[in-house]
């Protein structure tokens, strides 16, 4: 048994479990989870062992590094193990297709990708050095990257039409992220469908403060929404998606910034928060009713989704599954609702009492007989990491036997 602590940052956040894999290299138990989140002053904090209730408070947790602190303290403290450490690393830049053994040389290597995820990466590197700092050589971590499992897109998915010097050059081509969740989501979507989901073509929909679409042809992604860096595709939270290349240069010039700037405010002011205010869609859901700029954030968002939905399609030829997953996705049935309502010509159908029930929890949302049946599936991003940390663990064990 391998005792992993799954670390996943966000871009003001911290996310963890510690799960238990077994000899078969499965996820068997997780004795602790919980997380950090709204860093600063009063941050949230939760922490949860499996028979201890909950622990909830509010305390001054500046950054990444404190939020990893605090909670290898904790762990310490309740003596729960820590064999090894998992990373979520959102890109790897050109060099890192599959997870990997952190050593100084990938930790450099991470460090010089940071400005292609710039919510995301940065933080993650904070993570590894302040857990390597407290837990020391003994304790063996991995990257998982995001960006893995679109590594083998199809050239014509992933190319972009720019110079062909220029893109090989700088390594430019579309990445592609969530990887590790669409991972977790085909897993389950084979168990709970009783079908091979390595047979299968699903349109998968991540939909939370970053949100992407990935069409899955037999278990390999063959396209997905976001590209070189996390900005591209469906609107975001604070991201805007896609938008016209051009409008970074304009607006460099007429409002006398900086690229870099403009880059920022597309990344951080943009998507649901510039089009309705708030990054928060349920605060959105709530006065769309009344106010004009909420209902267009919320229609929006709905919208450039579908859009995808109907590309994917096209681009497999069909599909078995439309399957939604992360926080927006997993609960808002009002958003799945407006996704969806327009696709019946397509064979989307929802069953309107399964919609409605199903927050947080896995379900099929369709009657039977649609002919394109509709999933919501939680994500469950730690198992993988986890399970993907003792597979290299074993496999360098079973190299040094040799």
């Amino acid at each position: 048994m391998c005792a992993v602590l799954a670390l996943n940052c966000g871009s003001s956040s911290l996310k963890f479990q510690v799960v238990e894999v077994d000899d078969s290299g499965r996820a068997a138990a997780r004795p602790a989870r919980g997380g950090v989140s709204a860093f600063g002053p009063q941050a949230e904090v939760t922490l949860h062992l499996r028979t201890d209730p909950a622990l909830r408070e509010k305390t001054p947790v500046p950054d990444h590094r404190a939020a990893v602190e605090l909670v290898l303290d904790w762990l310490a403290k309740s003596a729960c193990a820590v064999d090894a450490v998992a990373h979520r690393i959102v890109h790897g830049g050109p060099k890192y297709a599959a997870s990997v053994l952190i050593d100084d040389g990938v930790l450099r290597d991470l460090e010089a990708v940071e400005a292609l995820a710039p919510l995301h990466n940065a933080p993650s590197v904070a993570a590894v050095r302040a857990a390597r700092a407290a837990l020391g050589p003994a304790v063996p971590m991995a990257a998982v990257f995001d960006t893995g499992f679109h590594a083998g897109m199809p050239a014509a998915a992933r190319e972009y039409a720019i110079p062909r010097d220029l893109a090989w050059r700088h390594g430019i081509h579309r990445y592609g992220f969530h990887g590790t969740s669409f991972r977790s989501v085909l897993r389950d979507y084979g168990r709970l469908s009783g079908r091979a989901a390595d047979a299968d073509r699903v349109v998968a929909l991540h939909l939370g403060s970053g949100c992407s679409a990935a069409a899955v042809d037999c278990g390999r992604s063959i396209d997905t929404s976001m590209g070189f860096t996390p900005l591209e595709g469906l609107i975001m939270g604070t991201r805007s998606g896609d938008a016209d290349p051009a409008i970074v240069g304009y607006l460099s010039r007429a409002e006398g910034v900086p690229v870099d700037e403009i880059e920022r405010w597309l990344n951080e002011r943009s998507g649901l928060r510039g089009l309705g205010g708030t990054h928060d869609m349920r605060a959105l859901l709530d006065r769309a009713a009344a106010d004009p700029d909420a209902l267009l954030a919320v229609e929006s968002f709905c919208y450039r989704a579908r859009k995808y939905v109907g590309a994917y399609l096209a681009a497999l030829g069909g599909a078995e599954a439309l399957v939604f997953t992360g926080a927006i996705g997993e609960r808002a049935p009002e958003v799945r609702r407006r996704i969806c309502a327009p696709l019946g010509w397509l064979g989307v159908e929802l069953d309107e009492a399964e919609n409605a029930a199903a927050i947080g929890v896995a379900a099929r949302l369709s009657p039977d007989g649609a002919r394109l049946p509709v999933w919501v599936i939680p994500t469950d991003e730690e198992r993988v990491m986890a399970e993907d940390t003792a597979a290299l663990l074993a496999t360098a064990s079973g190299a040094k036997a040799r």
